[in-house]
């Protein structure tokens, strides 16, 4: 329970130094520019090529037609369990009516996500019982950023700039694979429904 603790209070601090880092990227622009003007080519989603969590190579193409949520996942976050538990919720109730959630582990945030695929596929489908698609671990900010990754902040920034505050930070997209809501890591995957259901319900 102390553990648990602890690892909750360094998420609520690395959520605040997160913050204001995007208090800087927000007052210095033009370090954001470059990248943005580049991933604007792609028209959506549809566009990009990612490994699965076995490394073979996933076309989002795919996905054409389905409502996703794409989340930046970790192992050993104090939001873990919680998120994980919500993901599956929404996962069993939505699957079968054209909705799709899509994991990318990442390591970005305090090491949460030391492990090799392997590890992150015990976790996440043993341990957390997950059944949606967990991909190739990924980096979501910087230089080495993915290109998925680079398209969906380009297409959806955060209050302070539009680097990656934390993990489990979602993002909502149409069934024309354009991004249309961008959830901070604190939002409960369960708190998106209606928006899901807005989305599944169009035309």
């Amino acid at each position: 329970m102390q553990l648990l603790k602890f690892t909750n209070f360094v998420s609520f601090i690395f959520l605040l130094i997160s913050f204001f880092f995007g208090l800087y990227l927000y007052t210095n622009p033009s370090s954001l520019l470059s990248h943005s003007m580049a991933e604007n080519t792609s028209k959506s989603i549809y566009d990009f090529t990612v490994k699965d969590i076995r490394g073979n190579d996933v076309s989002l193409s795919e996905y054409n037609g389905k409502v996703l949520l794409i989340v930046n996942v970790a192992s050993k976050c104090g939001l873990t369990q919680t998120n994980y538990k919500e993901l599956n919720v929404l996962y069993e109730k939505y699957k079968n009516q054209g909705f799709e959630i899509l994991a990318f582990p990442c390591n970005q945030f305090l090491g949460q996500e030391p492990g090799n695929n392997e590890a992150i596929q015990e976790v996440a489908c043993t341990m957390f019982k997950a059944e949606f698609p967990i991909f190739d671990k990924v980096e979501v900010n910087g230089k080495n950023a993915a290109p998925i990754y680079k398209f969906l902040k380009s297409q959806k920034g955060g209050i302070f700039g539009d680097a990656i505050k934390w993990n489990f930070t979602k993002f909502l997209l149409n069934k024309e694979g354009k991004v249309v809501e961008r959830y901070a890591p604190t939002t409960s995957p369960l708190k998106v429904e209606k928006d899901i259901q807005k989305l599944l319900e169009s035309s």
